[in-house]
């Protein structure tokens, strides 16, 4: 009866919402393991330049080819070609590297830009390597576009509209920037709080199952939004960042598909959320200003997510902190291309899915290398400050708890801190739940992202 009770909670949670086909990941970043398929763009097409090229042209191109057929196709064309759906699908699912855009955008004359932006924000606002207030401005656009259009569906229209809340901040907080933005199916969005283009420290959050756009995208943003204000409160104990950039930034991204009930058993959407996540730092990565210090944090389905990403060989972070996590295929902290020392893992009072290596190897395991976060509850830092043990799956990044003051202590470089709070506790074995649960048991309604 529990089951059937969740799958129909789910159905109605997904009930706005459009049944999406799982992505598949480009060929290029498949695993060693499958067999490689041939590219949807096997080569690099030439594309007529000088007033010639058409939208064919730029629909069945790829790589820098794709690029500059865009720069080369005149107002009426750009925005029948922001409109195809081969187009659509390159920028989305299987763009141009993120140096090859960077490179490709820093050599548009400034009319070229802004023709680009204005007939093609879609494109623009989607493709890393762009800077990130151009994609803002580029999204935003697209989100006015598509809520002011009368043939919207109330689907995507509701989607939209969570956006468009996600992006309304309290005065004194930080600039929302909009700097992902699908709206096929489910739809896909990512929101950072502070300056993706100078910040120092960079925060990407990835979630667990059950989010969805439409459903959590404004909760997920506000939770990101209380991280950014517990690193603040932390700046003065800050080391330097990465390279001239200067303060921080944390992501809310949800930038893959991520599974319900019904799907909760396979790897598939984990897989693919890696690559995707891949393309999102890789264009952190290629900013013109130095890149940031880079913290993945992730959560429940999202610690498989991101561990398979850091286990692919193209993709590296300064930090990575997995809360409540199922485990994945990764047996060792030493297999994750994470600086050495530097992977952290908490898991909760009484929350069911860490410590259970549903998917595999518990990261929390003594084998596996990583620090795991004392949890207890009744914390006290150096500066006299008592914080509560988080309770349950969903608690970590709740204000005032004990773990999202060590998250944010890890996202400044302070992760130093974190391990000797951890050398002064207890180890009651309170912290990680080890006996492994039925997911089943575990009701939609208590994976919230705020309860």
């Amino acid at each position: 009866m529990l089951l059937v009770a969740a799958a129909l909670l789910t159905a109605s949670m997904h009930s706005l919402g459009v049944v999406e086909v799982p992505d598949v990941p480009p060929a290029h970043a498949a695993p060693a393991a499958v067999a490689v398929v041939a590219p949807r763009h096997p080569a690099p097409v030439p594309v007529a330049t000088g007033g010639h090229a058409g939208v064919e042209d730029v629909a069945t191109a790829g790589g820098r080819a794709f690029l500059d057929g865009l720069g080369a196709l005149d107002a009426g064309k750009l925005g029948r070609a922001a409109a195809d759906r081969r187009v659509v699908e390159t920028v989305q699912d299987d763009p141009p590297s993120a140096a090859t855009v960077a490179r490709w955008w820093a050599g548009l004359h400034g009319d070229e830009r802004d023709l680009l932006l204005r007939c093609a924000p879609s494109v623009v606002g989607n493709l890393d390597g762009v800077p990130y207030a151009v994609r803002d401005v580029a999204n935003r656009a697209t989100l006015t576009t598509g809520l002011a259009d009368d043939d919207t569906g109330a689907a995507e229209a509701a989607m939209l509209g969570q956006v468009r809340d996600s992006l309304v901040h309290e005065p004194g907080d930080p600039q929302r920037y909009l700097v992902t933005l699908d709206t096929r199916g489910s739809g896909r969005a990512a929101i950072s709080i502070g300056d993706l283009d100078t910040a120092a420290d960079v925060t990407v959050v990835v979630p667990g199952m059950f989010f969805t756009v439409t459903g959590q995208m404004t909760d997920f943003t506000d939770t990101a939004n209380d991280l950014s204000r517990e690193q603040a409160t932390l700046a003065p104990l800050a080391t330097a960042g990465g390279g001239s950039g200067s303060g921080v930034a944390v992501v809310a991204w949800m930038g893959y598909r991520t599974p319900d009930l019904s799907n909760i058993l396979s790897l598939g959407l984990a897989e693919t959320g890696a690559v995707r996540l891949e393309r999102a730092v890789d264009g952190l990565r290629e900013r013109p200003v130095d890149p940031p210090r880079l913290n993945v944090v992730a959560h429940s389905y999202g610690s498989t997510t991101a561990m398979i990403a850091l286990a692919s060989g193209r993709m590296t972070a300064d930090t990575l902190t997995v809360l409540g996590s199922p485990g994945s295929d990764v047996r060792s902290a030493a297999d994750l291309a994470v600086t050495d020392g530097e992977v952290f893992v908490g898991g909760a009072h009484s929350d069911p899915i860490a410590g259970s290596g549903y998917f595999g190897t518990d990261p929390g395991g003594a084998s596996f290398g990583s620090t795991v976060l004392d949890l207890a509850g009744g914390v006290q830092d150096a500066a006299g400050d008592v914080f509560r043990r988080p309770v349950g799956h969903n608690d970590y990044l709740e204000p005032g708890t004990a773990s999202l003051h060590d998250v944010a202590l890890i996202g400044i470089g302070r992760g130093d801190l974190v391990r000797e709070q951890v050398r002064r506790g207890d180890h009651d074995g309170d912290s990680v739940v080890g006996a492994t649960p039925d997911m089943y048991l575990v009701r939609p309604q208590d994976l919230q992202p705020r309860d």
